[in-house]
């Protein structure tokens, strides 16, 4: 049965948010065994116009999954830790998004300007500029792979692979039961993991063909082209998204599956529920979305126009 709408989301602590066309939910297992579930309607930003103009959207895109998977992932850590499971302060998630923000900068963008600079006389500027984009994508990889040898997030990991088997099963039309959804991979071709990748390979791209300018304004560019290169990004993962249907090219695909080795583990049937019940508390919403949709407004009953 083929899908109107796809679905995604992401893992989050003890649990997984997944997000429609214009709600989200975020499952997470409680202390006691129970899950604990929130649906919320999106509007604005991450509905509107913008989402749908190309070169645009990417940065859309990033900026929703920046704000909302923090908002999840906050959520999360206080329903995992059994605390209190209301709304955690827009400041703090803009600290934090800040502080997040400059050390990805710093570290995986004008960190590699600073640490291969001195190659331009033996390698020449293009040569250095590789080097740089080589070492940037050497980075990303080390991180990944460090980060997945912490229990912690390696069970994050675990729940990242039920909510790829969760979509999976959806997108096959299987019945959304732990037995059903088992056997699917853990990997999936639209994973943001692949996105991330995507960046790292355009901006080796991009820069390269900057050349090599004053130092100064290689590490502002870095950072400054960063919604750019995003934009890229996005377009060419939805590209991708055409790959997939083609089988000859569906090699394209492959450094994106081997990737999500290092950001996924198989989950056991409990993590499986809870991405279930993300997805199943989505369609839910959307399917009540749709219907506060159709029905007819004050506006509608008097003739005039339906509002926004």
């Amino acid at each position: 049965m083929p899908k109107t709408h796809y679905y995604g989301g992401q893992a989050v602590i003890e649990g997984v948010m997944v997000r429609g066309p214009r709600t989200m939910a975020v499952a997470v297992r409680r202390p006691d065994g129970t899950v604990a579930l929130k649906s919320e309607a999106l509007g604005g930003l991450y509905t509107g116009l913008l989402r749908r103009v190309p070169l645009i959207r990417g940065v859309v895109v990033l900026w929703e999954t920046l704000v909302l998977g923090m908002r999840a992932l906050n959520y999360s850590a206080r329903v995992a830790a059994g605390e209190d499971e209301g709304e955690v302060s827009s400041a703090y998630i803009w600290v934090t998004m800040a502080v997040t923000f400059v050390l990805v900068a710093a570290v995986f963008f004008a960190g590699p300007v600073l640490l291969t600079g001195w190659l331009e006389d033996i390698l020449g500027g293009t040569g250095a500029v590789v080097v740089e984009g080589l070492l940037r994508l050497a980075l990303f990889l080390a991180y990944v792979w460090a980060i997945g040898l912490m229990p912690d997030v390696r069970r994050v990991f675990a729940y990242h692979a039920a909510e790829h088997r969760a979509i999976h099963a959806y997108e096959a039309g299987r019945p959304l039961q732990v037995e059903a959804v088992r056997p699917f991979p853990n990997a999936h071709p639209r994973c943001g993991t692949g996105f991330l990748l995507t960046v790292m390979v355009v901006a080796l791209l991009v820069f390269t063909l900057l050349g090599t300018p004053p130092l100064w304004w290689r590490l502002l560019s870095r950072v400054v082209l960063l919604p750019v290169i995003a934009s890229l990004s996005y377009e060419a993962i939805r590209l991708g998204m055409l790959v997939e249907r083609i089988p000859l090219l569906n090699w394209l695909l492959k450094p994106n599956l081997l990737l999500q080795s290092l950001t996924t583990r198989n989950p056991d049937d409990k993590q499986i529920e809870v991405a279930l019940a993300a997805l199943q508390g989505v369609l839910a919403a959307e399917k009540g979305a749709a219907a506060s949709a159709a029905a007819p407004g004050p506006a509608n009953v008097c003739g005039g126009a339906e509002s926004a």
